[in-house]
C-alpha cells in the first residue's frame, strides 16, 4: 500500500469516498501486461462509494450521494447519442490511458505522476476521481459496500442476455465459463424466461452455484468426451442463444456449433486485445452468428438501476457470488480469483 495525492478536480470529475470495490478478470489482465495501461498505476474499476466532492461543472450529484462507478464513456459520440456507450469512440483513451483528456493524471505520489483514469476511476483504494458521467445514483438505504460489481463483469453477462441475445420466454442458452460474468448470464437468462439454461465450467462448485440461481443442466467438461455432443444431449436441436464468458478459441468454437440454426453466440471472456480463433464458415453460414460485447452494450445510467430492481425483487441475486476481503487483505483477493476459488471478491472499507 502507499499513499498518493489528488489535485484539483476537473470538469464534471468527483471525488468518490469507495466503499467495496469488486475485483474483476480485466484488472488481472492489465496487472499481467496484456492491456496499454503505463506505469505506475492504480486499477480497479468495479467501486461503490459516497461522494464527497464535486468539480467545477455543474452536476447532477451531490456530496453525500451514494453511486456505483463504471465505465467511462463521452457521451458525445454518434454510439453514445445512440445508446451505446460501451462502444463510445473514445473508449480506449477514457478508460486504459491512465490519463485526462489533456494528458494530465488525477494522482501523484512524491510529485511524481501515477496513473489513475483507470475505467474512468482507479478505485484499488480508499478514494477514487471520477466523473458525473460514469457515477450512478443509487439509493441510500441499499447495501452499498456490495453494489460495485454491478458497474462491470455483473452488467456484462446479464447485459449480453438481456440486452444483446434478447431471447423470448421458452428458448434455451447455454453458457460457457461460470464465473462472476457467466452466472450472470444464468441469472439473466431465467429472468427472461428460458426454460433450458445449461451451464458449463470445470469447477463443481460453480456448477452447483448455477443450478441454484437458474441453470436446468450443469455440464463438466473434465467429466464428458465431447462437451458439443454432451450440450446437444441437453438440448437436441441445439441452444437458441450461448455465452463465451471465456475467450479461449476452442470454447467460442464450442459455443458457436451448440447453435440451432439460426442461432446467435455472444462472446464475452477477455483473454487480451489479440485473441486468434478460428470458425467454421459453414457453421455462420447456417443462420448462426457470433457477436462480440462489452459491457453488456449497457448504458449504466438506466441499466445497473434495472439490475438494482431486479435483485430487489429476487430475480437476481449478485450477493451469491460475492465474498468481501478488507483493503489489507487485497493481495489475497487477487490470489483466490486468480486461482478461482472466489467468484466475486470485494474490497471493503472502513
Amino acid at each position: 500500500m502507499a499513499e498518493v495525492e489528488f489535485g484539483p478536480l476537473v470538469a464534471d470529475e468527483i471525488l468518490v469516498k469507495i466503499a467495496g470495490v469488486g475485483i474483476c478478470h480485466t484488472d488481472l489482465t492489465a496487472l499481467h501486461g496484456a492491456l496499454p495501461l503505463p506505469l505506475p498505476a492504480v486499477l480497479g474499476h468495479e467501486a461503490s462509494g459516497v461522494v464527497v466532492e464535486t468539480g467545477p461543472e455543474p452536476s447532477a450529484l451531490s456530496p453525500g450521494d451514494h453511486v456505483v462507478v463504471s465505465f467511462e464513456s463521452c457521451r458525445d459520440c454518434r454510439q453514445c447519442r445512440s445508446g451505446h456507450p460501451a462502444y463510445c469512440a473514445r473508449f480506449a483513451a477514457l478508460n486504459y490511458r491512465g490519463v485526462r483528456r489533456d494528458g494530465s493524471t488525477t494522482m501523484t505520489r512524491a510529485g511524481a505522476p501515477v496513473h489513475g483514469n483507470w475505467f474512468g476511476q482507479s478505485s484499488f483504494g480508499t478514494h477514487a476521481v471520477a466523473s458525473a458521467r460514469n457515477a450512478v445514483k443509487v439509493d441510500r438505504s441499499l447495501p452499498l459496500t456490495m453494489l460495485g460489481p454491478l458497474a462491470c463483469s455483473l452488467q456484462t453477462g446479464a447485459g449480453a442476455v438481456l440486452n444483446v441475445l434478447r431471447p423470448h420466454p421458452g428458448d434455451s442458452i447455454a453458457v460457457f465459463g461460470l464465473g462472476a460474468v457467466g452466472l450472470s448470464a444464468v441469472m439473466a437468462a431465467k429472468v427472461a424466461g428460458c426454460t433450458s439454461i445449461i451451464g458449463i465450467d470445470t469447477n463443481a462448485e460453480r456448477l452447483s452455484v448455477a443450478a441454484e440461481l437458474g441453470a436446468t443442466h450443469v455440464i463438466n467438461p473434465a467429466e464428458v468426451s465431447d462437451v458439443v455432443v454432451a450440450v446437444l444431449s441437453a438440448s437436441p436441436r441445439g441452444v437458441d442463444h450461448s455465452v463465451d464468458a471465456v475467450g479461449l478459441s476452442s470454447v467460442v468454437q464450442q459455443a458457436v456449433s451448440v447453435l440451432r440454426s439460426p442461432g446467435t453466440c455472444a462472446t464475452l471472456g477477455l483473454q487480451g486485445p489479440f485473441n486468434d480463433t478460428t470458425i467454421n464458415q459453414g457453421h455462420l453460414l447456417m443462420g448462426r452468428s457470433l457477436t462480440g460485447v462489452i459491457e453488456g452494450d449497457a448504458d449504466p445510467q438506466t441499466f445497473i438501476p434495472e439490475l438494482v430492481t431486479l435483485w430487489g425483487d429476487g430475480m437476481f441475486p449478485f450477493e451469491r457470488l460475492v465474498a468481501t476481503y478488507p483493503f489489507e487483505a487485497i493481495n489475497d483477493a487477487l490470489a483466490d480469483i486468480a486461482a478461482g476459488t472466489v467468484l466475486k471478491p470485494v474490497i471493503i472499507f472502513d
